[in-house]
């Protein structure tokens, strides 16, 4: 029986959970409001609080153990191929000093810094944001100076195809399957016989709005707003991820209290959120042509998929190209775990 903490830093939350083997034993997620994260400059500098209310949470549980691996969510660094990697010292130089900044840059650190005073057992990242196995034709944009890239749902797209092979007596390399993650972010995936061969930049401009992104925009307006003298910088890349998309519309990320609105007679309110429903299903449609049809399955995770209206609205434009399974929610912490658990079995 193998002992693993996992732990999945976020931008407003640091999840933490220990599996013996595939049976949770302590699900927690630590809570950061918006004036405790305010005090620091930067992502890095989080790193001292994280870990003390980690360290703080295992010892009320009396889970301060000796681990067989500490697994973290993958950072933003590098783009690599799906799979597990052990936490190196150049690993998190290089997550540290990436252009591309978020929370989870933080996991690898965590990962190492408590496997390290827990034992020294293998501190390990899985199916980071950065996983990248796009076709050639993906990486091409109209212009060499901006070719494309992918900061996706990587994790969470691959554990849930995994699910679904498995409820459906399947394997994930065997199908051709279109995902659409749904949450804070939106990627939408075309997996070909178990590799994301085309997805979206979901970070930071590129596919549909989403709660706190704004997805694709006009490039000449986009242009023209950044030498309008108008906005920093800082304040532009904030318009485009975290007060962007439902956010900048409506003044909230939060869907449920969106549809409460709507209910309540808001017609501007059901005009910014079936937009955004429109702009999904214009991203899952534009993953058929990369399968040359031959779509197995169509899958909705994440979030938002626990969302009756949103699945409701979502069905009648995509259903035609393929079935559609909602696998709601994102089990990252599980994810990750069955990650690690696979990394030692094939260790030893």
């Amino acid at each position: 029986m193998k002992n693993i903490l996992a732990i999945n830093p976020g931008s407003t939350s640091t999840k933490i959970a220990v599996y013996r083997d595939e049976t949770p034993v302590l699900v927690k997620s630590i809570p950061h409001s918006a004036e405790e994260v305010s005090k620091y400059a930067q992502v890095v500098d989080q790193l001292p609080m994280r870990k003390q209310l980690i360290f703080d949470d295992l010892e009320k549980a009396g889970l301060l153990m000796q681990f067989d691996a500490v697994v973290g969510r993958g950072g933003l660094a590098r783009p690599v191929d799906a799979g597990v990697y052990p936490v190196t010292p150049l690993m998190i130089e290089e997550t540290l000093a990436a252009p591309h900044q978020h929370a989870c840059d933080l996991g690898c650190v965590l990962a190492y810094d408590i496997a390290a005073q827990t034992g020294g057992c293998p501190a390990l990242v899985a199916d980071p944001g950065r996983v990248d196995q796009l076709n050639d034709y993906a990486r091409i944009s109209g212009s060499p100076l901006l070719p494309r890239i992918c900061i996706w749902h990587a994790l969470n797209q691959r554990a849930v195809a995994r699910r679904f092979a498995d409820d459906t007596g399947r394997r994930y390399e065997d199908m051709n399957l279109i995902i659409c993650h749904l949450g804070g972010g939106i990627s939408v995936a075309a997996h070909d016989h178990g590799r994301a061969v085309d997805t979206n930049n979901a970070l930071n401009g590129e596919g549909p709005f989403s709660p706190e992104r704004a997805g694709s925009l006009p490039a000449g307006d986009l242009i023209r707003l950044c030498f309008s003298g108008k906005h920093t910088q800082e304040e532009l890349l904030r318009r485009i991820a975290g007060h962007a998309g439902l956010t900048a519309h409506l003044g909230t990320n939060d869907v449920r209290e969106i549809i409460s609105r709507i209910e309540s007679g808001d017609k501007h309110a059901e005009l910014i959120l079936n937009a955004m429903i429109y702009h999904v299903a214009k991203a899952i449609g534009a993953q058929a042509p990369v399968l040359m049809g031959q779509v197995d399955a169509i899958i909705i995770t994440g979030g938002i998929a626990h969302s009756d209206y949103v699945v409701s609205h979502l069905l009648p434009y995509i259903e035609w190209i393929a079935p559609v399974y909602i696998y709601p929610g994102e089990d990252e912490m599980l994810a990750l775990t069955q990650n690690a658990l696979r990394y030692l079995k094939e260790l030893h």
